[in-house]
């Protein structure tokens, strides 16, 4: 026992130091809660504390806490909370300038809907699904109602970790949502029991025939294998860089890559800004209808808003023929989760508000608002964001970078690099070992969870039941003093087209409601 003691009190100082940090380190390495300790051993330590004190850093040394872009720390604080089912709450008023342009009040009535003990939100305070079903005016064979007006949107496998997919498929099958495929094509990873909207772009990736067209055996075989896909979504542009092909460097393409997206290992592949299988509205319009007939689905578009012209001819087509699209999917042009050069990021395409509020007006002016499922997908992801988007026409939201963040990501902002810390945009597997699906995909169930309840409370406030009933009078948008500031409708020029909608009970009996039929 002596011996024992002279040796332990022989240790020199820094010796205890060393040892203490191997402790440190090993446990930092076998834990799986926090990616980027396990990623960084002792060293990402630092980044915790720093963000501990980052409100004090920013506010004597840097920014406040609604200054940083394209998430600012409050946004990106009230996700983390809420993914973790923690209080996201804040205290002793905003700190927000609500009297800043484009300021976004909500209505609130003078008396909130009230709920009896019967209601489905009394029961499930989450319940919250979509008031159309895509498909129903087309009378496609397989329509579909989303269970969930937020849901994932489309990020593939390869700009996105085999971890990162797998916590996001599996928290939507918790959550009862769907998850976009992205163009990447589907791979095991999106297989955990979500319902799935697959999308493909010029790439034709997981449908793409030798010559690198499009193939519908391929995309027949591919609905057939996966009765989990619920619709298909064609995308014409997305906000980070519309009318820009997209390169998948051959140094990035694995065996299990190449297998899933239908091309060769370790060869460069271009994906082109134009589509191979179709070069007019009407081709387009021709392909959709022969996707929908062959696999029974809804099929949709997506596309960043730009020039109208085209706009109205599909409007045009689809009046004359009763053909179309049964959803459509306006990205901003904000950008999201792809890479892209400044000039495109920050300058071709409109903005979601202003793209959005052009095409609703559209196709409401044409008669058409009721035939068509509108999805928004651009920094959506908080509920008076939601609110406004509801009232201008949107049906459904999609979230890329909100859900990510619900899974660990740390806007670090090189998801282009491969050297994402939080494992999340690479293909590292060092770095990907950081992700525990099972505890991930918990978090992104929580954080749709409570955006859905948010909702629910603000849409209460307004006196509605369903967010679909939000209308462009409901929401103020600030221009300059209260006296100046302006109703949507005023805004945008146009009214959006009552939805039809009894109650959340005739929703929650519906058989389509999340692909039952």
């Amino acid at each position: 026992m002596d011996t024992f003691f002279n040796f332990i009190s022989g240790i020199s100082w820094w010796m205890w130091i060393l040892i203490v940090l191997t402790v440190i380190a090993i446990r930092d390495i076998i834990q799986r809660k926090h990616t980027i300790s396990h990623n960084f051993p002792i060293i990402g330590h630092i980044r915790y504390l720093l963000e501990s004190i980052g409100p004090e850093l920013r506010q004597y040394l840097v920014a406040n806490n609604r200054e940083e872009l394209p998430f600012n720390r409050i946004e990106r604080s009230w996700v983390y909370a809420s993914s973790k089912n923690e209080n996201n709450y804040e205290g002793f008023g905003t700190d927000k300038d609500i009297y800043a342009h484009q300021h976004i009040f909500v209505n609130n009535a003078m008396f909130p809907y009230r709920i009896n003990e019967e209601h489905p939100n009394s029961i499930d305070k989450t319940f919250l699904p979509c008031a159309k079903i895509i498909g129903a005016h087309n009378k496609r064979r397989r329509p579909y109602r989303p269970a969930s007006i937020i849901n994932v949107s489309a990020m593939s496998f390869g700009s996105l970790s085999a971890r990162a997919i797998e916590s996001l498929n599996k928290g939507v099958k918790m959550a009862d949502a769907y998850h976009n495929t992205g163009e990447g094509g589907l791979s095991p990873y999106h297989s955990h029991g979500a319902d799935v909207v697959f999308h493909f772009g010029t790439g034709y990736f997981g449908v793409r025939s030798a010559d690198g067209n499009f193939s519908m055996e391929k995309m027949k075989q591919l609905v057939e294998d996966n009765p989990f896909i619920r619709a298909i979504e064609i995308k014409l542009s997305q906000g980070a860089k519309p009318g820009k092909g997209g390169v998948l460097p051959g140094s990035k393409i694995t065996q299990e890559i190449a297998d899933i997206r239908g091309v060769e290992v370790g060869k460069t592949v271009l994906s082109p800004p134009n589509h191979k299988a179709f070069s007019t509205v009407s081709e387009m319009v021709d392909l959709i209808e022969a996707i929908a007939e062959e696999t029974g689905l809804p099929v949709g578009i997506k596309a960043a808003i730009g020039k109208l012209a085209q706009w109205e001819e599909l409007a045009d087509i689809m009046l004359k023929t009763g053909k179309g699209p049964d959803f459509i999917t306006v990205d901003g042009g904000e950008g999201g989760t792809g890479a892209a050069p400044p000039s495109f990021a920050d300058h071709v395409s409109l903005p979601w508000v202003y793209g959005f509020g052009d095409l609703y007006g559209l196709f409401k002016h044409k008669g058409l608002s009721d035939r068509i499922v509108f999805i928004g997908s651009g920094k959506l992801g908080f509920p008076a964001k939601a609110a406004m988007a509801f009232a201008m026409g949107v049906d459904v939201i999609n979230v890329a970078r909100e859900a990510m963040m619900s899974i660990g990501c740390i806007q670090a902002q090189i998801c282009h690099t491969n050297r994402c810390p939080s494992g999340i945009a690479t293909q590292k597997k060092w770095l990907q070992n950081g992700i525990d699906p099972t505890l991930k995909s918990v978090r992104l169930a929580q954080y749709f969870k409570t955006f859905r309840k948010e909702f629910i409370e603000i849409t209460h406030a307004a006196g509605y039941e369903h967010p679909c009933q939000f209308d462009m009078d409901d929401i103020d948008v600030n221009v300059d003093d209260h006296n100046l500031s302006k109703e949507l409708s005023k805004t945008y020029k146009y009214n959006k087209t009552p939805v039809p909608f009894k109650s959340m009970q005739d929703l929650k009996d519906c058989k389509y409601l999340g692909g039952k039929l």
